[in-house]
């Protein structure tokens, strides 16, 4: 596993404990189809939340958040309709939420959890 891979895993994991400590219900990880993945599925109340998590070891860079793209966010709401297509599912209310994960070289990690941004 490269390390950047090792990062975003790391990310994930403490992007879905934050997820549900917050009260919502992780109902998928890692989904993926042709057009690309989503990290996050999940249940806030009776929203289906669509997840995208960027994890940065450094600020050096930007923030983890500042790596979603409108180009990004147009591509979460496509994922986000076949996601739903495949299942057949028809919900009142969908969101795409970002989580950006910072982990520093000492201390915990730092998580900024960003609500229906697409």
């Amino acid at each position: 596993m490269l390390i950047k891979d090792a990062v975003g895993a790391y990310g994930e994991r403490v992007a879905a404990a934050h997820l549900v400590a917050s009260g919502m219900v992780v109902l998928e990880r890692n989904w993926r189809c042709p057009a690309g993945e989503v990290d996050i599925v999940a249940r806030d109340g009776d929203v289906l939340v669509f997840v995208e998590v960027k994890t940065r070891t450094s600020v050096l860079f930007g923030s983890p958040l500042e790596a979603v793209t409108p180009r990004k966010a147009a591509r979460l709401r496509r994922l986000a309709a076949t996601w739903l297509h495949e299942r057949s599912l028809h919900v009142p209310e969908t969101r795409i939420d970002l989580v950006g994960v910072l982990r520093p070289r000492r201390g915990p990690a730092q998580v900024e959890h960003v609500r229906g941004v697409a």
